[in-house]
């Protein structure tokens, strides 16, 4: 009886106590009452016209002692008494309405109707992540398998479906030991774990042959943006296909325009999976100061011209590099040197924990980075939603994009180590179109760091338009591995220095300086703390104090910008993150630590002290 009433406990009577969040931010309440949270489309650089959010409540069941969610042949049993949990929310945060620890097996459900109009047409199913392993099910039938907390993947579910109500099933499994790429999100990280579905799932409808995907490259020296646009139909549908893959449609067609304010500039056609060059005469470039986008319209056309796909999307035209200025290396935005100045972004959150809260929530960090003077952002050990990295684009920042950890790089390193490269050029991939990435940061601080500069030049190849961060703070290392180091070769030489600035790295004769971390002051700001003992690498009294420690550490960036070769600064942090206390912000997002205007005017002089370096 005893372990009866401790299952039914972890299953079941948690409901009352979820809704209690240890630390409210501005949007708890608004994203708690959402029938469908997140309703914008999920992904704007491949958006179509037509589909279906399956986001909000679904039938829920997880814990250790039920049914094994990885790789399951049929879906769990959902007769009896269940949960219901709200879709992206991770069943660990409050905005779920679970708020459960380490569930490792948890089982989804909803139903669904298709639209009429679709009638006749496939449909495919899209989730942007679900962590780790999941599986689908459409009507009893295994649609497909998905490995990867971090990538975006989708099923042709067309010949599971019946006419009126269908129903989705979606087992994930994980069980964030290290194994696989999880950043924070694992062992030894020492935050609130995320796990299973944690971005959006929606439906669309599309023709047997249709736009999978699209390459965009800008190639400012040369007026041109390059185009490869992957269309075709899945080699087996509802079988499980992942995103690419198929066989091209023969004779497809694609024709893709370039618009500015809703008015067609140029326009090319030409064979899908073939490399187009759209001439871009007089670009607009992109930059911090000028985020300027172009709209891009693709259309698909069979071997009889008649149109079978159309989507939307957009691009900047930027290009980043390494130059010499007055015979230092530094990094080129548009062949000029832009001194970088940066906050670590973790992305966490008090209520939805790696997942924003809102829309309005996910735009609010960017937009407080950009009304502080920083020009870029270093993501930190995640990825984001396609939306968030839309916003960077349209806001104008800069992004070094991180690569989550692993942290048991040589244990069963057959699988560790492939799991980590898979999910690293899955991450590149998916993200390839963002004008505001600049930089891959594929091992920080040497965690789970294994063939260090083989993998950073690896990354160099894969994407030769981007600058690459090998090891960023090669400096330090957990005291339980051997330290990689400076892997020698990638575009930067960086170092991590708390409370620093001074001693950051400098650059070599053919890698740039970045301070790829420093700072971290703290301030106890109460009633928007963690409840958990609270820390920082150092502290200030007051948010004055806090502000000219601030100010203190700029102006001595400048100087190694001037006299040090430095080229890139990232603070610690956007916002206090659960026991960490050193951030801009409160964790709730509701205090602003130092004064803003002060930090905006320092952060802006340092990027105009750069400017003046010829």
């Amino acid at each position: 009886m005893r372990v009866f009433l401790i299952v039914f406990h972890v299953l079941f009577c948690t409901t009352s106590l979820a809704q209690v969040a240890k630390l409210p931010t501005q949007w708890t309440k608004a994203a708690m009452a959402a029938t469908v949270p997140f309703p914008e489309y999920p992904r704007p650089q491949l958006e179509r016209r037509e589909w279906m959010c399956l986001n909000g409540k679904w039938d829920y069941i997880g814990g250790r002692q039920v049914a094994s969610a990885l790789n399951p042949v049929k879906p769990i049993d959902f007769s009896g008494k269940v949960a219901q949990i709200l879709v992206p929310y991770c069943p660990e945060s409050v905005l779920s309405g679970i708020q459960r620890d380490q569930e490792m097996n948890m089982w989804y459900r909803r139903t669904f109707e298709i639209p009429a109009a679709w009638k006749g047409r496939q449909v495919i199913v899209n989730f942007e992540a679900v962590d780790h392993d999941a599986t689908v099910f459409v009507n009893g039938e295994r649609a497909g398998t998905h490995a990867g907390g971090y990538s975006s993947f989708h099923f042709n579910i067309t010949k599971f479906l019946k006419a009126g109500v269908n129903t989705i099933v979606v087992a994930a499994h994980d069980l964030n030991d290290g194994r696989t790429p999880a950043g924070k999100n694992g062992p030894r990280g020492d935050y609130t774990f995320t796990s299973g579905i944690w971005q959006s799932v929606w439906l669309e409808p599309v023709s047997e042959s249709y736009i999978r995907g699209v390459k965009l490259l800008p190639d400012v020296a040369n007026g041109r943006l390059e185009v490869v646009v992957d269309a075709g139909g899945d080699m087996s549908k509802g079988a499980g296909v992942g995103v690419g893959a198929g066989k091209l449609a023969g004779g497809a067609a694609v024709k893709v325009m370039v618009l500015d304010g809703g008015k067609e500039v140029v326009s090319t056609a030409g064979d899908a999976g073939m490399k187009l060059y759209v001439p871009i005469k007089d670009a607009k470039l992109w930059a911090p100061d000028h985020p300027f986008l172009y709209d891009l319209k693709i259309t698909l056309r069979d071997d009889k011209g008649k149109v079978v796909d159309e989507a939307g999307s957009y691009f900047g035209m930027r290009d980043i590099k390494l130059g010499n200025v007055n015979g230092v290396v530094r990094p080129l935005l548009n062949n000029q040197f832009v001194m970088q100045v940066g906050l670590l972004d973790q992305g966490y959150w008090p209520d939805g924990i790696l997942t924003a809260p809102t829309e309005e929530a996910l735009k609010y960090d960017i937009a407080f980075t950009k009304k502080a003077g920083f020009n870029l952002i270093r993501k930190h050990m995640k990825t984001e939603p396609k939306r968030f990295y839309y916003w960077a684009d349209k806001m104008g920042l800069l992004v070094w994009q991180d690569m989550p950890a692993i942290w048991y790089q040589d244990e069963d390193t057959a699988r560790t180590r492939s799991n980590f490269r898979r999910e690293l050029t899955e991450m590149i991939s998916e993200l390839y179109n963002a004008p505001s990435i600049v930089t891959w940061v594929p091992f920080n601080e040497n965690w789970g760091a294994f063939d260090v500069k083989e993998i950073t030049a690896w990354v160099k190849a894969l994407d030769p338009s981007r600058l690459v961060n090998g090891n960023s703070g090669f400096n330090n290392n957990p005291e339980y591995q051997k330290a990689a180091g400076d892997p020698g070769n990638g575009d930067f030489v960086d170092t991590h220095i708390y409370v620093g600035p001074y001693g950051a790295s400098v650059p070599d004769d053919k890698r740039a300086a970045s301070l790829g971390e420093f700072g971290g002051v703290g301030l106890f700001v109460r009633g928007h703390m963690w409840p958990v003992e609270n820390n920082a690498y150092a502290y200030e009294a007051t948010k004055e104090q806090l502000t000219d420690r601030y100010i203190l550490l700029m102006d001595e960036v400048e100087q190694l910008m001037r006299y040090k070769g430095l080229s890139v600064a990232i603070y610690t942090q956007t916002t206090d993150v659960e026991h960490e206390v050193n951030g801009m912000m409160t964790y709730d997002r509701a205090v602003e630590k130092m004064d803003t205007k002060k930090v905006k005017e320092v952060n802006e002089a340092v990027i105009q002290a750069g400017h003046t370096l010829k």
